[in-house]
């Protein structure tokens, strides 16, 4: 899943917030974080990288992986059991993967890069221990999400990207 991070690729939590605060899509995560809450929660998260193609969620798989994503845009492609295929675009400032990560339900869709992308990802013990340390990032953390499943399902195109 991670590729190697070339030398001059470094990560820093400033990098998605500025994703974040630019990002003007209709599933766009929103949220008043301070630069405190910022480094409170990237603490509790790991940054890693994803090379054009390479997948980060298959279809049917249990993960309760939270992805943000800082840098790059990932495909979302859904395969029904008539095999048709629905796909979506999430790109950076948005999140993917809300969708198991409340349900603790199987993957819904694929996920891949569709080029070099930057990311930081969040699973469920990880925000257990955020929840426990500091509540109400947390608590705004799950608001910010549920907003953007709630975008997701009522704009039937991007119901897919609900993975």
């Amino acid at each position: 899943m991670n590729v190697p991070l070339p030398g001059n690729l470094r990560f820093d939590i400033q990098g998605l917030v500025q994703a974040v605060a630019h990002c003007k899509a209709s599933d766009a995560l929103s949220w008043n974080f301070s630069t405190a809450d910022w480094e409170i929660l990237a603490a509790y998260m790991h940054p890693f990288a994803l090379g054009n193609g390479q997948v980060l969620i298959e279809q049917g798989s249990i993960d309760t992986t939270l992805y943000f994503v800082e840098s790059g845009t990932l495909s979302v492609h859904y395969k029904d059991d008539k095999a048709r295929i629905r796909m979506a675009l999430v790109s950076s400032g948005s999140v993917v993967g809300e969708g198991a990560f409340f349900s603790h339900q199987p993957r819904s869709a694929t996920v891949q890069a569709s080029g070099d992308c930057k990311l930081w990802s969040l699973n469920a013990m990880r925000f257990l221990e955020l929840s426990n340390r500091h509540c109400a990032i947390a608590l705004e953390l799950t608001l910010a999400l549920g907003a953007v499943m709630a975008k997701r399902l009522y704009i039937r195109p991007k119901r897919v990207a609900v993975t």
